[in-house]
């Protein structure tokens, strides 16, 4: 008697977001209503091709399934790193949705404007950088430095190291000044 063991195709949904304080449930939302039977969500620049997350869907996609996102700058902000994810998928024989652009790569159409949204995704990046460049060079010729501005002023600092030499505790000193007990270490060095 001869079993044959059939495997049934997935549906891989993934999610990524910037940063911690950036909030998924959106692409989420999306990804659910797409019918996915696993969902990851990555909390990691898309600059970077190596992602927790991305990873363990890597590792997960089998020919035959169908990764799902709901726009191609989830996956990647690199024109070069999208279609190097795209001729990897193809190897595999892993098909790709997105969503919002309704892309599908079984078709040739589809690849082929998965390739053009690529490119335009590696321009929005270059864009957003010249952008970011042009703004922090225009600050400068004004004389602000880039970064945030400093928790603590030096009023806040001399408070702080006064507090500490009568005998509070870091811990107690930076609850009061909301901050951490690091920041209160650098202010006492300081």
């Amino acid at each position: 008697m001869v079993y044959s063991v059939q495997m049934t195709c997935q549906r891989i949904g993934y999610s990524r977001v910037s940063t911690i304080d950036q909030n998924p449930d959106a692409q989420r939302d999306a990804l659910t209503a797409a019918n996915v039977d696993r969902l990851f969500i990555e909390h990691f620049s898309g600059t970077k091709a190596s992602r927790p997350e991305w990873d363990k869907v890597k590792d997960l996609l089998r020919p035959g399934d169908t990764l799902v996102v709901t726009r191609l700058d989830r996956m990647s902000r690199s024109a070069k790193d999208l279609l190097e994810i795209g001729e990897w998928l193809e190897k595999r024989g892993v098909d790709l949705e997105a969503t919002e652009q309704r892309i599908n790569t079984k078709s040739p159409e589809g690849r082929m404007f998965f390739t053009i949204l690529a490119a335009f995704a590696q321009f929005e990046r270059d864009l957003i950088v010249a952008r970011t460049r042009d703004g922090l060079a225009a600050a400068r010729a004004r004389g602000r430095k880039g970064g945030r501005k400093p928790k603590l002023t030096a009023q806040k600092i001399a408070d702080i190291k006064r507090k500490y030499e009568g005998g509070d505790t870091v811990q107690s000193i930076a609850t009061y000044f909301g901050v951490s007990r690091p920041t209160i270490y650098r202010a006492l060095a300081a």
